[in-house]
């Protein structure tokens, strides 16, 4: 698994990029067309991964329940977010993924719960396999959100 992180820790700094880079108002705007926003897709991304490594390992998660509320999958931004919680969520990428590898180093996620994933309809039956769909949920994300970036500059 040193590619998937090695991955992860190339990846999570395009996030971080385009939280110090846009404006606020540009990660809260929803273009016309679109039913999110730069930040809600990062947010989601941190959520999803906590949610697949550590919540179906029955593990506690490292975000707290009213952001996963606010990021998990079918939700969708009830309002702009503030400049604090952006910066919560810029720190939290980093943290969660140092935290998430030292986890997976040291064996934590033993009791995995098995889930078939809407996107694919493909079944994590491990942490890696979750860890392998996480990395293209990411990526995912990541090219949903350079699309985002094009349509809030028009």
């Amino acid at each position: 698994m040193t590619f998937t992180f090695d991955v992860f820790t190339n990846i999570r700094p395009y996030f971080q990029q385009y939280l110090e880079k846009c404006s606020l108002e540009t990660l809260n705007k929803i273009p016309k067309g679109y039913n999110n926003n730069i930040i809600w897709n990062i947010g989601h991304v941190l959520v999803t991964s906590q949610i697949l490594c550590y919540k179906l390992s029955g593990l506690p998660m490292h975000v707290s329940d009213a952001m996963v509320a606010k990021y998990q999958k079918g939700s969708k931004p009830e309002g702009p977010v503030s400049q604090a919680e952006v910066d919560e969520i810029k720190e939290l990428l980093k943290s969660t993924l140092s935290t998430l590898e030292s986890d997976y180093q040291k064996g934590a996620f033993n009791n995995f719960q098995e889930y078939t994933v809407s996107t694919t309809g493909n079944t994590l039956k491990s942490v890696d396999d979750a860890l392998q769909f996480a990395l293209f949920h990411e990526g995912l994300h990541l090219g949903y959100i350079m699309a985002l970036i094009r349509a809030v500059k028009n």
